[in-house]
């Protein structure tokens, strides 16, 4: 096969139809949740979604819609890097071999404080393909931010001079002279260890709220307004060799990488899937799956496991709560971490565009992991300056902020 076939895309010609996408690679368990990631990460919505494989070669189709300047080549050559290799089938691949983590540098930005700095700031390095794993943000007395990106490059390019400097000169073309000053460095080994450390409090009011994994189902249809109920049903009368799952849920953006990364981590293999996005923004599913030993999920324990855990993923894959820090207002945002330790993409940059929205300042933001009931979470502290007062209701923030997470302003 040659290297351009394993992904095409072809192009919409009107602008209210969908770009397809065609991927044709060899498989492996949870090439469908990285595929997903990566589009999710360039701002695109899946709006229909069909997998087949046999379990060595799979034949993927994405029609997508989004954002009319998307770098289309950029994002091929990305689903690219996610897709095996051909050779991958022949040889096999030493684990001293597989590909290292990616080297994280600091990026220090210093400027005078304006309204939305934050999201700006975040907007160019999004743009910059630059991935925000960390983030301190403080403001001074005298209207001073300073920013603390602990950013990985997707290029892989920021260890040379041009990359480094490149990255500086788009900053400075858009903040011009009230950017004071940005600094990149690499850092070391110490950062693995930073992060591996406790991480900052949460109260365990909140903790418990935030964080909780028993929640009904009549919570789950009514949370943050939704109205709209989750059905996941299994089913293992309609084919000899695989258990059909199917879902109905609302849409929201990133539905589908929810659902593939849901799968994913328990460890299970899609032979053949249907994704449709209905009227009235409603999706559906029906995906035939088996298990890493290649057999059906028969045990009713698993498969009450898995219900749940897909009804928790669609209905509350974020987390969002706005609580008191003593005299000040905080917001915070969860999302579970892939048991690859990847985060949800785009969540920084949803939370700050939201608040710039809301004519909202922030005074410091932070991200942080935490390990609760025996699961990673990837949290984002927001510490609202608001002159001592919520000038914006708690309830309008809240949901300002879940509906830009879950893309429902544009469905």
């Amino acid at each position: 096969m040659l290297f351009d076939d394993v992904v095409i895309i072809k192009h919409a010609e009107k602008q209210d139809e969908a770009t397809v996408i065609t991927i044709n690679c060899p498989d492996k368990t949870g090439l469908g949740c990285d595929l997903c990631r990566t589009i999710l990460f360039f701002g695109l919505s899946i709006v229909r979604g069909d997998v087949s494989t046999d379990g060595k070669w799979c034949y993927i189709v994405f029609w997508v819609i989004g954002k009319s300047g998307t770098i289309w080549s950029l994002l091929k050559k990305r689903l690219l890097e996610a897709c095996p290799s051909v050779n991958t089938l022949m040889f096999y691949q030493p684990e001293s071999q597989l590909p290292k983590p990616a080297d994280v540098f600091l990026l220090k930005f210093c400027c005078h404080d304006r309204q939305g700095l934050l999201h700006d700031v975040t907007h160019l390095l999004c743009e910059l393909e630059l991935v925000i794993q960390r983030v301190k943000v403080s403001t001074t007395p005298d209207g001073m931010v300073m920013d603390l990106f602990f950013i990985t490059d997707t290029r892989e390019l920021m260890h040379t001079l041009k990359r480094k400097q490149d990255t500086h000169d788009h900053l400075k073309a858009v903040f011009m002279d009230a950017m004071i000053s940005c600094d990149i460095e690499k850092v070391g080994p110490d950062y693995r260890a930073c992060s591996n450390s406790p991480p900052s409090f949460i109260p365990p009011d909140v903790s418990e709220q935030t964080f909780n994994l028993e929640v009904s189902d009549e919570s789950l249809e009514t949370k943050h307004g939704s109205g709209h109920s989750v059905s996941v049903t299994v089913d293992n009368s309609l084919s000899p060799a695989h258990t059909l799952v199917q879902i109905v849920c609302r849409d929201h953006k990133g539905l589908l990488y929810d659902v593939m990364r849901t799968l994913k981590d328990y460890n299970i293999q899609i032979s053949y899937g249907r994704f449709t996005r209905k009227e009235r923004k409603s999706c559906e599913f029906d995906l035939f799956i088996v298990q890493a030993d290649g057999k059906k999920i028969i045990d009713p324990n698993k498969q009450s496991s898995l219900i749940s855990r897909i009804k928790m993923e669609v209905s509350r894959p974020l987390r969002v709560a706005l609580v008191n820090r003593g005299p000040d207002t905080e917001l915070l945002v969860a999302n579970p971490v892939e048991l690859c330790g990847r985060g949800r993409p785009l969540v920084f940059y949803d939370i700050t565009l939201a608040l710039k929205l809301l004519n909202m300042g922030i005074f410091s933001a932070e991200i942080s992991r935490h390990l609760v009931g025996g699961r990673e979470w990837e949290v984002y502290r927001v510490l609202l300056d608001e002159g001592g007062k919520l000038l914006v209701p708690k309830g309008k923030c809240e949901e300002a902020v879940m509906k830009m997470l879950m893309g429902w302003n544009g469905l």
